[in-house]
């Protein structure tokens, strides 16, 4: 699995997962878990994982949607 974006924004994240899953491009939200359990301060951020053959695709989608400055680096 690839990493495409780490935030703490859950509205960001939300957006860009549910561009992914319209495109039928399958994703994970890792950490999501572990955001509740420290209380939702912001310790620590939530992940974008897609699969590894997805990848560039999920690039192209999430770039061409405005959200190129949020991508973590390849």
């Amino acid at each position: 699995m690839k990493e495409l974006m780490r935030t703490n924004d859950i509205v960001l994240l939300g957006a860009a997962e549910a561009l992914l899953k319209a495109a039928d491009i399958p994703c994970f939200v890792a950490d999501a878990h572990m955001s509740i359990l420290e209380g939702s301060i912001g310790a620590f951020q939530r992940r974008l994982l897609v699969a590894d053959d997805e990848e560039a695709r999920a690039r192209r989608l999430l770039g061409d949607a405005g959200f190129a400055a949020e991508l973590r680096d390849a």
